[in-house]
């Protein structure tokens, strides 16, 4: 039996309830002291481990109602089979990511912008707050299906300790919604964080909205909507001035071009346009058709639109973003492509930070929003480098594909893992490709790793 759109906005509304009762704690009496500290600590720890639990809950049950919906047809197992082997080599780096969502004191989780069960935020604040912060709107990717705030915390993470606060901001996902529901659940968030973000420390004056994959294609929906409206002088609650610039991350843009890639990708046609509210509603919710057909008003009124897409993009190709930088650029507005040489659809996203070291990505997000700033900059370029959260990156984005490793990636596989980390547990293909090795990675083991990828 399925489960409609009714019943799962029902079965959410349920368990948001449930969440709330959870954080709600009696009052105490002002007097109080001596163990009120210490009470007060034990409930707050609750508190967080029933946040949790109640999050947990509700995504795990979204989950199954989706697969409900959709049947479990054998492409779609074959694909979650694969992203649960994904999930599990990279859930070391998870957890230490999880930790930081849940436990930090910079992280101000499920913040309510609107009255629909999934209209919250979570805030990533830095720090050292002294004076305003630039501000990310960020809404997070998920096919339309699966997106929650929580996937931006890493991300979330990397900028507030460069000094930016993040706004990761909820909507509601197919079937709960469609297309519609999700654009204007995002307008509302970034409303919020327009109105509002002063009294969390953020500068007003220095707002920026982005947006990655499925994330990316809302986003823009919101801005070009919003653009549209205004230029008409229809009321508004937020105005596209108010956004410095935009990110576009591995998103696509002409909905009519997706629609066979994906049904070929496993996102069957019939449920993409149900998501997208049928074939006759593409071109509405298609950014680069509207801003295509859209008055030079409307174009004179979008902020710098920047679009960043890796070469190796498969999930979406990096050509929907250059169409759509070039339909901007050809109807006057500030537009400009990022590529990233050899980058797949979530590597600059996901495993490159998990990886360590630099991140392009936020370096070239910091080089707009500190254009100016030549202090700023200064102290992004002596910040330290991020340290490594997993070290079986190679594996996991071979999970997260078709075909296993050919002899000469299994080689480069173990070049990238094995070179100059010593003491450090390696766990790669052996030559079969099905069974992991695991070894210690001392000089006499590099050797060893090496003759067994050359076959030896």
């Amino acid at each position: 039996m399925r489960v409609s759109v009714d019943e799962a906005g029902a079965l959410l509304s349920r368990s948001d309830s449930a969440g709330r009762r959870r954080r709600s704690t009696s009052p105490r009496p002002p007097g109080a002291r001596g163990g009120g500290l210490l009470r007060r600590q034990s409930s707050s720890f609750r508190e967080d481990v029933g946040h949790a639990a109640s999050e947990t809950y509700l995504v795990s049950r979204l989950t199954f109602s989706l697969l409900q919906y959709l049947g479990l047809g054998y492409r779609w197992m074959s694909k979650l089979l694969a992203l649960t082997i994904y999930a599990i080599l990279l859930m070391p780096g998870f957890i230490q990511v999880g930790y930081y969502y849940f436990f930090s004191s910079q992280v101000r989780r499920s913040i309510v912008y609107g009255d629909q069960p999934r209209n919250r935020l979570d805030l990533y604040i830095p720090e050292d707050n002294s004076r305003p912060c630039p501000v990310m709107a960020f809404v997070t990717g998920g096919a339309w299906i699966i997106g929650y705030k929580a996937w931006g915390a890493l991300l979330g993470r990397r900028l507030a300790e460069r000094g930016i606060i993040v706004a990761c901001i909820d909507y509601r996902n197919f079937p709960q919604g469609t297309i519609g529901d999700m654009v204007k659940d995002a307008s509302q968030g970034i409303s919020f964080v327009c109105n509002n973000i002063a009294s969390y420390g953020g500068d007003p004056n220095q707002i920026y909205l982005m947006g990655q994959s499925a994330g990316a294609h809302i986003a823009a929906c919101a801005l070009m909507e919003q653009a549209v409206m205004e230029s008409r002088g229809q009321p508004v609650s937020w105005s596209v001035t108010q956004i410095k610039a935009y990110f576009g991350l591995s998103g696509g843009y002409n909905i009519h071009n997706l629609v066979d890639h994906f049904n070929e990708r496993g996102l069957h046609r019939s449920i993409f346009l149900s998501i997208m509210e049928g074939e006759e509603s593409l071109s509405r919710y298609s950014p680069e058709i509207v801003a295509k057909k859209s008055s030079a008003e409307t174009i004179a009124l979008l902020p710098l639109i920047v679009l960043m897409h890796g070469t190796e993009d498969y999930s979406v190709p990096s050509s929907a973003s250059q169409t759509f930088v070039d339909v901007l650029q050809n109807a006057g507005a500030q537009a400009k492509l990022l590529l990233y040489e050899g980058k797949t659809h979530t590597d600059i996203f996901l495993q490159d930070p998990l990886r360590g070291g630099r991140d392009p990505l936020v370096e070239d997000i910091l080089s707009i929003i500190h254009a100016d700033d030549a202090i700023a900059r200064q102290k992004i370029a002596l910040a330290p480098i991020p340290r490594r959260l997993v070290y079986v990156i190679s594996e996991a984005k071979f999970a997260s594909v078709d075909f296993m490793p050919s002899h000469e990636e299994r080689l480069e596989l173990y070049v990238e893992l094995v070179d100059g980390k010593k003491d450090e547990e390696f766990h790669g293909w052996d030559n079969g490709g099905a069974e992991f090795l695991e070894t210690q990675t001392e000089p006499d083991s590099q050797v060893q790793l090496t003759e067994t990828a050359k076959g030896k």
